[in-house]
């Protein structure tokens, strides 16, 4: 005889989904002040992000460098940014995300009030570098969000949603701090425009100070000074190479070999985390099927979101009855176009938990990853006029958005308990090495152009070579990006248990 099985009562089964529902709901109202106050940061790290980019080109005119130089700002800020998030990352896990998040903000008020005083060139690019360390913020508050939703019913939807909102404060702050940072730079001197966001940012410290919470669990544990050790060094002379192909030319062996040793020296590093039973970046994560792919996503997305926007702000200034390309905008038409494309990547933050439940979350990454891909490719052929390169960035957008959104907020809920800090900064790590990587190699493109010719050296104006060099491969490497997030298992990134809608 097969045995009775007990059957579930259809009102038992409608009481548990809104037990389920009502507990869902109680979670997210008890994270709902801690993601106020998250948001209001995030704000700040949005207009760090979006004020400066509609000055770019006066800023070079203050130092006297030409535009394919301004690369060299966002590539140095780029890789100081990924030495950090790991050790921050790492600390977080350890110490406590809410207290990482203050000693990154101290330091990124530092830089901010010393960039106004700095009249050379290097003085400015070691205060641009360490201004950097605002890009701990996000995946640091992530993590101390998913460490408070511990044991709650659909943790990680909630983790989903809350990034959602922190990513469109994010993009919000952008969108206010270049449609700000372009009025006031035709308005005012350079000087007093630069010390906005550096006031933003020391109120913003008092806002985590005072009205965030500290994650309720510690990992404890010691920081791998070694590995940190080992990576800076490799990241130093991987970039020091660059630096000195943008000197000498792209043909220069010396150059060449440099980078390649800085390559080589990831080696010893992967190999030294291996033996370690509580490593910096625990590499083993690589080989996990569903986040192995979500690091390499974010990497090839570092490039088009993080090296991709100075090319895109140089292109706009440039005047095209010198150059015979570029749109001849100026601050304010050129904050404009970055305000549109801040929109879609809100629109895209905030659609993505939607589609996400809808599809799957990795159906919902390829398909942004894919959006990507096709706007930048659509630079190629349609670049000539100010709505062209509205309409391309809109598509740009919609897709970035959701990778920003969706990233970090993938790899909490893949990543082991104890790791989620870690996992979470570790895809903003690679993104930012990706991006510091695209920024080095644009500037070389831009200024030599893409056949490798010397530029004009009174020319202050990127090669157009140079600029379909970067939208050619802003757009491979999203499709990579999406050929990879494929082979990630089709139930990853889901609770195990069926997820509740909040």
């Amino acid at each position: 005889m097969h045995p009775i099985l007990p059957r579930t009562h259809p009102k038992r089964v409608r009481s548990d989904a809104k037990e389920h529902h009502v507990k869902a709901r109680i979670a997210w109202a008890g994270l709902a002040g801690v993601v106020g106050y998250l948001a209001f940061v995030e704000f700040t790290s949005g207009v760090l992000q979006g004020y400066y980019t509609p000055m770019l080109t006066d800023i070079a005119r203050h130092l006297g460098i030409p535009d394919a130089d301004v690369n060299w700002l966002e590539g140095t800020q780029l890789m100081l940014s990924a030495l950090v998030v790991p050790a921050f990352a790492k600390l977080g896990d350890m110490f406590g995300h809410k207290r990482m998040l203050l000693i990154s903000t101290a330091l990124t008020a530092l830089a901010s009030f010393a960039l106004p005083f700095s009249d050379s060139f290097g003085v400015f690019l070691t205060a641009w570098a360490l201004q950097g360390f605002y890009v701990v913020w996000l995946p640091m508050e992530i993590a101390l969000i998913f460490s408070r939703t511990r044991g709650v019913e659909g943790r990680a939807q909630i983790t989903a949603r809350a990034a959602g909102i922190l990513v469109a404060s994010l993009e919000g702050g952008a969108i206010l701090g270049a449609l700000l940072g372009g009025a006031l730079i035709d308005a005012l001197p350079l000087t007093v425009v630069l010390l906005v966001p550096a006031i933003l940012v020391a109120l913003c410290f008092f806002v985590i100070l005072f009205g965030v919470t500290e994650s309720p669990e510690h990992t404890g544990g010691r920081l791998d000074t070694v590995g940190l050790v080992l990576i800076s060094v490799a990241l130093i002379a991987f970039t020091g190479g660059l630096s000195m192909l943008r000197l000498n030319g792209p043909g220069d062996l010396v150059s060449i070999l440099v980078t390649m040793v800085g390559v080589a020296l990831v080696i010893p590093f992967v190999l030294w985390e291996l033996r370690q039973d509580d490593p910096l970046i625990d590499v083993r994560m690589f080989r996990n099927p569903a986040l192995g792919p979500v690091f390499v996503t974010a990497g090839l997305f570092g490039v088009s979101v993080l090296g991709g926007q100075a090319p895109l702000s140089t292109f706009a200034r440039t005047d095209p009855t010198v150059t015979g390309y570029g749109l001849g905008t100026q601050g304010f038409a050129t904050s404009l176009i970055i305000g549109i494309y801040l929109i879609a990547m809100i629109t895209g933050a905030l659609l993505f938990p939607v589609i996400g439940r809808l599809l799957s979350p990795r159906l919902a990454l390829i398909g942004a990853a894919l959006l990507v891909c096709v706007g930048f490719a659509l630079f190629l052929p349609l670049h000539g006029t100010y709505a062209q390169v509205i309409i391309n960035m809109v598509i740009v957008g919609l897709g970035s958005g959701a990778l920003v959104a969706a990233l970090p907020s993938a790899a909490a809920a893949a990543a082991p308990a104890a790791q989620t800090g870690v996992a979470t900064g570790l895809t903003n790590s690679v993104k930012t090495v990706g991006g510091a990587i695209a920024s080095c190699v644009f500037g070389i493109a831009l200024l030599h152009g893409a056949t490798g010719a010397a530029a004009n050296p009174d020319q202050t104006a990127g090669s157009l070579s140079g600029y379909m060099t970067v939208w050619a491969v802003c757009s491979a490497t999203a499709l990579v990006a999406a050929i990879f997030l494929c082979f990630v298992p089709k139930q990853a990134f889901r609770d195990q248990e069926q997820p509740v809608t909040v």
